[in-house]
């Protein structure tokens, strides 16, 4: 009995170092995209805007899979996150992941953001309808105000519908915000573009 409790302790002190590795690598990752999203920014390095056609609409932002190319400032958790391309696993240890097929700000559509709720996003569910978020791309500030909020099931894909009649920003990640391993849900933020 000893043993096999002896056992499941060094079980558990492995499973929480090899958590605890990952969260460190994750935000090893992120703090060097942080880096390279201030770069893009104050230089204007991503590559200019790719003339593509998508129904009538011609110039879109198109950069290329896993490039950094912003930033997401929180004002009222006083953060900043890099935004790059992409929201697969490689994307998402980077940073703050643009869904593909989402529109840019400007572009008079829906913007999709989504972050880990334990890396990027952990502080998420502090903000309040009427916080304000700021995206920062080579082209421009933008920024919004929180609408409002809801949650969804883990495989509900309805919230992102890639409209293009006006332009809101979404903020997802996985909810609850302090379940251990794949969470059943999903944290949604709706905001509106503020002019100015």
């Amino acid at each position: 009995m000893k043993k096999f409790a002896g056992l499941l302790i060094i079980s558990g002190l492995i499973i929480v170092g090899l958590g605890g590795w990952q969260i460190f690598q994750t935000n090893q990752e992120t703090e060097a995209s942080l880096e390279e999203a201030k770069k893009v920014i104050s230089d204007g390095s991503v590559e200019e805007v790719q003339q593509e056609e998508v129904g009538e609409r011609e110039g879109r932002f198109t950069p290329a899979m896993g490039e950094v190319v912003g930033l997401l400032t929180i004002p009222e958790l006083q953060a900043q996150l890099p935004i790059v391309e992409g929201t697969d696993p490689d994307e998402l240890k980077k940073g703050v992941g643009h869904y593909k097929g989402s529109y840019y700000p400007n572009e008079n559509g829906q913007i999709v953001l989504s972050g880990h709720r334990d890396t990027v996003f952990r502080k998420i569910g502090e903000l309040e309808i009427g916080d304000t978020l700021e995206v920062h791309l080579p082209y421009g500030e933008f920024s919004y105000e929180i609408t409002y909020t809801k949650i969804v099931g883990a495989d509900d894909t309805s919230i992102i519908t890639l409209q293009n009649d006006y332009e809101e920003l979404i903020l997802t990640t996985c909810y609850p915000f302090s379940y251990i391993g794949n969470a059943p849900d999903r944290y949604i933020i709706y905001a509106k573009k503020l002019e100015g």
